[in-house]
């Protein structure tokens, strides 16, 4: 059964088109991903499919008696408890209970219980509650009013009530952004169990790879369809979008050859039969556009002082604000090379320990010592609110940067694709891909040799959080990376810090292993009788994990490698390709070029037989 068809649509906004003509449809319980670059109108599209903006043509048509679930765009709030607040979102259920207590409806007692069987309203709490928990809130907070949470938090409520209902059709405009890491796998797991259909609008490569069955590109005004996750997709689009380009280049040679043939020839009577023919068949080739490509997003970090070991040292310090610390205990210590990313929920202190590595939160107790010359880029989302809105990114980079030009300052909005209009652009017109690309500018102003990112992604679409992916991988400094994007966490870090319990520990796992963890940690806390043996399994698992640390961590090392040489592989060959090379470079700088682009294919071929022969150890292991 299809639950929603949409065809020809057409949304104009802001005097732009976004979608001309758009055609999808959507079965039942399909569950697909609505991608395209920021700004292509994701967001618009779900709005036209809610009823709360009207399209400029074409239609929207929902399956009869379907039911849909939208995550609200403001936080819920007011003095109802949590659990509450996601039992009324079931309205019909809300509803039959207010009739129970209506006298009016005395005569419908019967009629309304058995109803209420029907939607199984006597677990309805357990669901809801099952739900909260999954997001992060214990009982404790389940049954705390609303207005006792920030509105971060109080987004992870209006998705629990979108999600409660059980709808037919479920709208999710990046459900990812307000939860940790441990809330988004709890979510992955939830949609790919959920029986209904779901639309899921993300920058988040794990939730599209996991939880969704098909990816609709929104691209130049249309929408593609691609069955299966986004890492098919991108393989898909890829293959297609070098055909289409094969086949123009070859259509371009062949009607060219025509021509020529048609031009030399028509005025001779001798061959004037012959080049009608060409003409004929040169109307009859087909037009194939070129493959247009957006500009690629570029993040480039400035290559900071290097400094020797340790750049931060902390011994037997404890971390809080004033009262009973958060974290007790902290052993640690950071060199220039490091990329560590904090594992643990919310709330645990992962920010907590964070400003106390930058500098922003004194100890309570112990010490921490740090090189004289070091410096801290910290960046943090919610430092967009400190943003003057009538300012632009430019006036805030010369505010940061008093001694530096004009032209300086531009540079370094340009290395994270602020360019000149963008930077004169007012921040209360930036999206907030925009301002997080300012907020990353700003902090690494000084080319610090250590890089805070608490949540850097949250605002910025696939192709700016790969982007920010190959940024770090050329970044000469180390980075502490707080994110609930676990892909962004497997491609950046190697190696992990559980921050749990108030304690800082080294996880000697992967991301696999860590979901692992979770997952036999939420069946512990169902019962079961498995307590007994699992602190024998963990120690034996844990045994497991530290001998093939080094096999894992050499495995990340060579997949950075494989991708750093791909890259200036494909740079070389592109100024190869390019005739103004050959025009404005001496022969042996192009000399060298060829023979590095052979190196490079020596060293990627080895490298990826290497990546090999330890999957296949990792494997049988």
């Amino acid at each position: 059964m299809t639950v929603i068809a949409i065809r020809s649509l057409t949304i104009r906004f802001g005097g732009r088109t976004l979608l001309e003509n758009a055609d999808l449809m959507l079965d039942a319980g399909r569950k697909i991903g609505l991608v395209g670059r920021n700004g292509a109108g994701k967001s618009t599209m779900l709005r036209a499919i809610t009823g709360d903006l009207q399209p400029d043509g074409g239609e929207i048509r929902l399956a009869a008696r379907a039911k849909m679930g939208v995550v609200a765009q403001e936080a819920p709030g007011g003095e109802t408890t949590l659990l509450d607040s996601v039992l009324e979102a079931d309205t019909e259920r809300h509803a039959l209970l207010q009739a129970l207590e209506d006298p009016a409806q005395a005569h419908r007692v019967a009629e309304i219980h058995e109803r209420l069987i029907d939607i199984r309203a006597d677990s309805a709490p357990a669901r809801a509650a099952t739900i909260l928990s999954g997001l992060g809130f214990d009982a404790e907070a389940q049954a705390r009013p609303l207005s006792a949470f920030s509105g971060g938090w109080r987004m992870r409520v209006a998705l629990a009530r979108a999600l409660f209902p059980e709808p037919d059709l479920l709208l999710l405009d990046e459900p990812t952004n307000h939860l940790d890491l441990e809330a988004t796998m709890w979510l992955e797991g939830w949609l790919a169990k959920f029986p209904g259909a779901a639309i899921v609008v993300s920058h988040d490569r794990g939730l599209l790879d996991r939880a969704v069955d098909g990816i609709a590109h929104l691209d130049q005004q249309k929408v593609t369809f691609y069955p299966g996750n986004y890492e098919n997709f991108v393989r898909v689009r890829t293959e297609r979008a070098a055909q289409q380009e094969s086949q123009r280049v070859k259509i371009a040679a062949q009607r060219a050859h025509m021509q020529a043939f048609v031009d030399r020839f028509r005025a001779k009577a001798t061959k004037a039969r012959q080049a009608q023919s060409r003409l004929k068949a040169l109307a009859k080739l087909p037009v194939i556009e070129a493959v247009v490509e957006d500009a690629a997003s570029t993040f480039s970090f400035p290559e900071p002082e290097e400094l020797p070991p340790p750049i931060l040292a902390i011994e037997k310090a404890d971390a809080g604000y004033g009262g009973p610390p958060i974290l007790k205990g902290i052993d640690l210590r950071l060199d220039q090379e490091d990329r560590i990313a904090l594992l643990g929920a919310n709330g645990n202190g992962k920010s907590t320990l964070a400003k106390l590595v930058a500098g922003r939160l004194a100890p309570q107790r112990g010490t921490v010592r740090r090189s004289s010359k070091l410096r801290v880029g910290f960046f943090a989302q919610h430092q967009s609110e400190d943003l003057d809105p009538t300012g632009t990114p430019l006036s805030h980079m010369q505010a940061a940067l008093p001694t530096a030009t004009i032209q300086q300052c531009r540079a370094q909005l340009a290395r994270f694709g602020l360019n000149a209009e963008r930077a004169e652009t007012r921040i209360e017109r930036c999206s907030g891909g925009e301002k997080a690309r300012l907020l990353l500018s700003l902090c690494t102003r000084d080319a610090p040799q250590l890089l805070i990112l608490d949540e850097p992604t949250n605002h910025l679409d696939i192709d700016a959080r790969e982007a920010l992916v190959r940024a770090l991988a050329d970044y000469k400094g180390a980075v502490l990376l707080i994110s609930h994007d676990p892909h962004l966490v497997e491609l950046v870090a190697d190696r992990l810090w559980l921050v749990a319990d108030g304690k800082v520990t080294s996880f000697d796992g992967d991301m696999d292993e860590y979901r692992a963890l979770l997952a036999e940690r939420a069946r512990g806390s169902g019962g079961g009788g498995a307590g007994e043996r699992a602190p024998t399994d963990r120690a034996a698992r844990a045994q497991a994990r530290a001998q093939l640390a080094p096999l894992r961590a050499r495995l990340k090392e060579v997949e950075k490698l494989i991708e750093r040489h791909t890259l200036e592989g494909r740079l070389i060959e592109k100024k190869l390709s390019d005739p103004e090379t050959y025009a404005s470079r001496k022969a042996q700088d192009i000399a060298w070029a060829t023979t590095r682009q052979a190196f490079l294919a020596r060293q990627i071929a080895a490298l990826e037989e290497e990546w090999l022969a330890i999957s296949e150890q990792l494997d049988a292991a």
